[in-house]
C-alpha cells in the first residue's frame, strides 16, 4: 500500500498533543491497561487498520499479553480467555464502532453488562478510548498508512 501523505503528523502539529490528553484522559482512569489495548485492537480490527492493529498487537505483546489472547481477540465470544469484563469493554467496542449496523447503535443491554463492570469514570474512559481509536482508524484509512508506520 502507498500512503498518500508521507509524514502527516508533521502537517499537523497540534495533533499529538490533544491526542497525549486523550490518552492521559482514558489511561490515567483506573482502567486495567489489558483493557484499553484489547478495545484499541479489536476496534482497529474491525475497521482494518493495518498500523493500529499491527501496534496493538505489538503493545499487548511487550506488556506480557499471552498468544492465546492475543490471537483470539476477533472471535473473543468464542474463546474462554477472557474476564466478563472485558467482554463487556469488547462488546461495546464493537457497537460503538458500528454505530450504523443497528438503529439502536449501542443498545441498553450492552451498556449496562459494561456498567456492571466499570465506574462511571471508567466507563467514559473506556468510551474515549474506543472513540479514539476510531480516530486514528478513519485517519489512517484515509491516508493509506501502510504498518507499522504512523503518526
Amino acid at each position: 500500500m502507498q500512503a498518500r501523505l508521507t509524514n502527516p503528523g508533521v502537517l499537523a502539529t497540534d495533533v499529538p498533543k490533544a491526542v497525549n490528553l486523550l490518552y492521559k484522559a482514558a489511561h490515567g482512569s483506573g482502567v486495567a491497561p489489558a483493557v484499553l489495548e484489547l478495545v484499541h485492537l479489536r476496534a482497529s480490527q474491525i475497521n482494518g487498520c493495518s498500523p493500529c492493529v499491527d501496534s496493538g498487537a505489538r503493545s499487548m505483546r511487550k506488556h506480557g499479553e499471552s498468544d492465546e489472547r492475543l490471537f483470539s481477540v476477533a472471535a473473543w465470544r468464542e474463546t474462554p480467555y477472557y474476564t466478563d469484563a472485558e467482554r463487556a469493554a469488547l462488546a461495546l467496542t464493537e457497537a460503538a464502532t458500528r454505530l450504523a449496523d443497528r438503529g439502536d447503535a449501542v443498545p441498553d443491554a450492552i451498556w449496562d453488562a459494561a456498567a456492571q463492570h466499570f465506574t462511571e469514570e471508567e466507563l467514559i474512559a473506556v468510551v474515549l478510548w474506543i472513540a479514539t481509536t476510531n480516530f486514528f482508524n478513519r485517519i489512517n484509512a484515509t491516508l493509506k498508512t501502510p504498518a507499522p508506520q504512523q503518526w
